[in-house]
């Protein structure tokens, strides 16, 4: 399967501490990869990477065979790569339609009457309809983290970057959001997604790929990943089976 984005020998180092060493990696178009490791293992600076929020000290980043390894965020996000934060941060004063035409008029370089019925769609798809003139900053932790997804869609990626969006929420709300990133990957999108609510990221997770401390720990089927015995014990903290 073609690469949609590759990361080759990428190094990310804040002083003496590197946080990223060496990563390779391919992610096949239209897959969705999941990202697990214990705080600190370096999977919130691969976004960053990815998304060009830093710069790495060594190393390439090519998307749809285009080097972007310099290229400023703006720019990747024109090019295709949309992402959602572990903690939402909308537009507050704005209403929830208003963020969303930021985002398809800024990163998908729509007029505002272009944007405005693709934005339509997305608010149905995302469940927002009935809150599309809410202010951004009164929504439920649920719905922020539907705006979330809703703003990176409507920059209209290729490939979308998610930061733990079933983080704080309950089951069922956890549940509610599977299904609307299923659609999403049905759409044929990209999805990189790290997680730490295990149980979503399996629910939709072509592959798991484990870091620890910058490096590649595993990567494979989800099942292969999860009963390794270095990952139970580097990410779960479970023992071998021998004790």
């Amino acid at each position: 399967m073609e690469a949609i984005l590759s990361l080759r020998n990428v190094t990310k180092r804040y002083g003496a501490l590197t946080v990223t060493d060496s990563l390779s990696l391919d992610v096949g178009s239209g897959t969705t990869l999941g990202i697990l490791g214990p705080n600190g293992a370096g999977k919130t600076t691969l976004f960053n990477l990815i998304s060009g929020d830093v710069r790495p000290d060594g190393g390439s980043i090519t998307l749809k065979g285009q080097d972007i390894t310099h290229s400023a965020p703006h720019r990747r996000c024109r090019l295709g790569i949309g992402r959602s934060y572990q903690v939402p941060h909308p537009f507050a004063g704005m209403s929830v339609f208003e963020n969303l035409l930021v985002a398809a008029t800024f990163g998908a370089q729509r007029s505002e009457q272009e944007a405005y019925h693709p934005c339509l769609a997305i608010l149905n798809e995302t469940g927002l309809a009935k809150r599309a003139n809410q202010r951004a900053g009164s929504l439920t932790l649920l719905d922020r983290k539907r705006l979330e997804l809703a703003r990176a869609l409507a920059t209209e990626p290729v490939l979308l970057l998610l930061d733990e969006v079933a983080g704080g929420l309950t089951q069922h709300e956890a549940k509610e959001l599977v299904e609307l990133i299923r659609k999403i990957k049905s759409r044929g999108i990209t999805i990189i997604w790290i997680e730490h609510v295990v149980h979503a990221l399996l629910a939709v997770a072509d592959r798991l790929m484990v870091l620890n401390f910058g490096v590649r720990l595993a990567e494979g089927e989800p099942a292969a990943i999860m009963a390794d015995p270095e990952v139970r014990r580097v990410y779960l903290g479970l023992g071998s089976a021998s004790g």
